[in-house]
């Protein structure tokens, strides 16, 4: 029999190492392309989720969420522990069709400097949300409502798999335009290094594209 009420603190971590602020600050310039292919075609999670606006860019720690299916009480519960700089990703079992967060949920995380939300589920105030400018990534927008089940289960800053992609707690999160990806937080350092260095080389190629050469020539391809 399922009890009343079950004790967060039991599934809760909340002092998980986060990345250092400059390898973040670097990976907030780069293109989440660039990331997911200098660091070997990694990370990429559903091209489904995509931001609520097209002009929204995240980068941080990710804070991690797995949450009972149609009910939004364990991200609510993350608000409370999470950290400047922190993205929160969530995993709901699957259950998209809900709207777990929304303009309350949004301006909490924007008062307390969360760097964005990346939920494998649905939001809802659209229009609201844009007009906050909080970074939030979900597969769209719905407008059925969760529930808070005090005597469900549910997992903060433990991993969770999001598509393919199993996301830890502390590892890179990067968002823009075109979606979001997720690098392994030991090699975050290196996979930012390798991203500067693509993006030199992709400007030198565009040079020469521009100079008239071709693609066929300037990659060699037979």
């Amino acid at each position: 029999m399922k009890p009343d009420r079950v004790d967060p603190a039991l599934t809760t971590r909340a002092d998980f190492a986060r990345l250092p602020a400059d390898v973040v600050a670097a990976a907030a310039k780069l293109p989440t392309a660039t990331l997911h292919e200098a660091g070997g075609k990694i990370g990429a999670l559903p091209s489904a989720i995509k931001p609520v606006d097209p002009g929204m860019r995240c980068a941080g720690s990710a804070l991690t969420v797995h949450s009972p299916p149609g009910d939004n009480l364990w991200l609510h519960r993350a608000l409370e522990i999470a950290r400047p700089g922190d993205v929160m990703v969530v995993f709901a079992q699957g259950a998209y069709e809900h709207g777990y967060w929304g303009e309350i949920m949004g301006t909490m995380a924007q008062v307390r400097g969360l760097g964005g939300l990346v939920i494998d589920g649905g939001v809802r105030d659209g229009v609201l949300l844009a007009e906050m400018g909080f970074p939030v990534f979900s597969r769209g927008l719905c407008i059925r409502g969760t529930g808070k089940d005090y005597g469900a289960t549910g997992w903060i800053g433990h991993p969770i798999l999001v598509g393919e992609i199993t996301v830890h707690a502390g590892d890179l999160i990067v968002g823009d335009r075109d979606g979001v990806v997720v690098v392994p937080q030991a090699r975050a350092a290196d996979v930012v290094t390798a991203s500067e260095r693509r993006e030199a080389e992709e400007a030198a190629i565009l040079n020469r594209l521009r100079a008239g050469e071709t693609t066929m020539a300037v990659y060699g391809f037979k």
